[in-house]
């Protein structure tokens, strides 16, 4: 797959992701338990911010990582 094409469905999935995972931790942060303790909620908000960063980073990878090149097909043939 070109490079260009795994960039555009990457950044796709990456905003996906995001606005999943920032309804999902909105709801959750209204559960009684979360808003019961003020310690637990700061701690809850911490990890859901930082939380996403786990799923992306395959992701990114993935975007990130070149094209393989068969022999014979770079710039001298």
């Amino acid at each position: 797959m070109p490079i260009r094409i795994r960039k555009l469905l990457g950044a796709v999935a990456l905003i996906a992701l995001v606005l999943v995972w920032a309804l999902t931790a909105m709801a959750v942060a209204q559960f009684p338990v979360v808003k019961a303790n003020g310690f637990l909620e700061t701690i809850y908000y911490v990890l859901a911010g930082l939380g996403w960063v786990l799923p992306a980073m395959p992701l990114i990878r993935w975007m990130s990582r070149g094209e393989r090149r068969r022999i014979g097909d770079g710039p001298l043939g």
